[in-house]
């Protein structure tokens, strides 16, 4: 499990395609403790360490991943977004999240304010029900609230520290972002679904 809360920004130094399997060599912010095994976030997506060398790290993706996130469009020399996995006892400064992304949005907008940023981002049409005024969302694994929701699009606006600590201020009109809704948000909208559509059975 995972709190949204980006650590660090990683960086990108070796890409090996396997015959299934693309090995990412990744230069860690902080790799103090970390085993082979271990789960850390990239980007919000949930990856194994197979090999650490010093602060580099090889995690293997899938092709799933490759196609249902953005890990497939990182180049050398990318910057990353890095989370290592929750202990017992850490602080939840975010919400929890899983690592396990739900779609990819689109940067509509970005906007300078001052020494912050607004952006706008564009959600797939399948998980628009679960994005709220308020609520909370996970963008490239950085635990950010939901401003205004309207045409299938909603607002961030994001301070100048998660500018300087994460990857979020590089992006620009027309990058796709990682996106993941909270597991108890995914319940809540579950449950008045089935709520309703019993409801409606029972009145016909």
């Amino acid at each position: 499990m995972f709190t949204g809360i980006v650590q660090g920004k990683g960086r990108i130094e070796a890409i090996v395609d396997g015959t299934t399997i693309r090995t990412l060599s990744i230069e860690l912010p902080n790799t103090n403790d970390l085993a082979i095994g271990a789960s850390v976030a990239i980007n919000g997506v949930c990856l194994t360490a197979t090999q650490i060398d010093g602060p580099v790290v090889n995690f293997d993706v899938i092709q799933e991943t490759l196609h249902r996130t953005t890990i497939g469009e990182l180049v050398v020399g990318s910057e990353v977004n890095v989370e290592r996995s929750l202990s017992f006892g850490d602080e939840i400064g975010g919400h929890l999240l899983s690592g396990h992304i739900m779609g990819t949005g689109r940067i509509q907008t970005a906007t300078e304010l001052g020494e912050g940023m607004d952006f706008q981002v564009l959600v797939p049409e399948e998980m628009r029900k679960y994005v709220l005024e308020k609520g909370y969302i996970g963008v490239d694994g950085i635990s950010l609230t939901v401003g205004e929701v309207q045409d299938g699009a909603f607002k961030l606006h994001i301070i100048p520290e998660t500018l300087r600590l994460t990857t979020l201020g590089q992006r620009s009109i027309g990058d796709a972002v990682n996106l993941e809704i909270d597991s108890s948000t995914q319940t809540i909208v579950a449950t008045v679904e089935r709520y309703l559509s019993q409801h409606n059975e029972v009145s016909s």
